[in-house]
């Protein structure tokens, strides 16, 4: 999907950019697999804001997606390439030979009216489906379950890739997008190729509006508060922070720290862990 660019007749529209949506199939979303989704602005069930910055937003149905490609040995037909509302990737509409429907995460090369498949046999290409055992080393892949029938977990998102490196025993190893090397069992489902949309990380927003309409509400900024509401308020005009690391208005540290348990029973799945920028 190629980019679209705008001439600047406002300073929103100056750098603006979005998604040429122009490739997918101009229709309605499949009734039979839409489902209600209600919004809760980032209120818990007593009413209390446990995510700030959240409310608002265009209203949207959730697409039920099939994650788990759990039809084996029956082909299906690609009905349909769709924008989902819920995720960053595009999704594809498939219809079984018995008459089934189902959404899928579209991968890069997918198109209207190709065959796809799940099981042992099928093809080495986008979309299909397959154990890990089944699969060549070095193949790229998506969609991969971390626990055989769970449905998939890792590499789901627009642009990602995940990469089989090895098989050894009941293991596979896997060089996963964040880069970390984990083994996952060779039982696992995964999905030949990428997924699309690999555009979506260079979207320029423009404005405020297309946040809001997002569900994403006005963050204001600790060092512009009073010392009474955030630790980095007060002072007499632009003030630094006054501590070593930036905090979150209770005292916790903020721009991302470690929160992994010390002994987590999935350490020993781990290889190497991910390339921290």
């Amino acid at each position: 999907m190629a980019m679209k660019h705008y001439k600047p007749t406002t300073p929103a529209r100056r750098g603006m950019t979005v998604i040429d949506y122009s490739e997918l199939s101009k229709v309605a979303p499949e009734k039979s697999l839409l489902e209600p989704l209600n919004k809760h602005a980032g209120r818990n069930s007593y009413g209390r804001i446990t995510v700030r910055h959240r409310g608002g937003g265009n209203r949207k149905k959730y697409r039920v997606i099939d994650f788990k490609r759990n039809k084996l040995n029956m082909p299906a037909t690609v009905k349909t390439l769709e924008y989902d509302p819920n995720r960053t990737a595009f999704i594809a509409l498939v219809q079984y030979e018995d008459g089934e429907k189902r959404y899928i995460i579209a991968p890069i090369g997918l198109k209207v009216g190709d065959t796809i498949i799940s099981g042992k046999g099928a093809d080495i290409k986008p979309g299909n489906a397959l154990s890990l055992t089944d699969i060549p080393v070095g193949t790229v892949i998506h969609n991969i379950e971390l626990y055989p029938g769970k449905g998939a977990q890792l590499a789901r998102s627009a642009g990602n890739q995940a990469q089989l490196m090895a098989k050894e025993g009941r293991l596979a190893l896997l060089r996963l997008p964040s880069g970390e090397l984990r083994n996952v069992p060779v039982e696992c489902m995964a999905t030949i190729g990428q997924v699309s949309n690999p555009e979506h990380e260079n979207v320029n927003y423009g404005k405020a509006g297309r946040k809001r309409h997002m569900g994403w509400r006005p963050a204001v900024r600790g060092s512009a508060m009073n010392p009474n509401d955030h630790p980095h308020g007060g002072g007499e005009g632009k003030s630094p922070i006054g501590r070593p690391s930036p905090v979150t208005p209770w005292g916790k540290p903020t721009m991302g720290y470690k929160t992994r348990k010390k002994h987590n029973r999935s350490d020993k799945y781990i290889v190497k862990r991910r390339v921290v920028k």
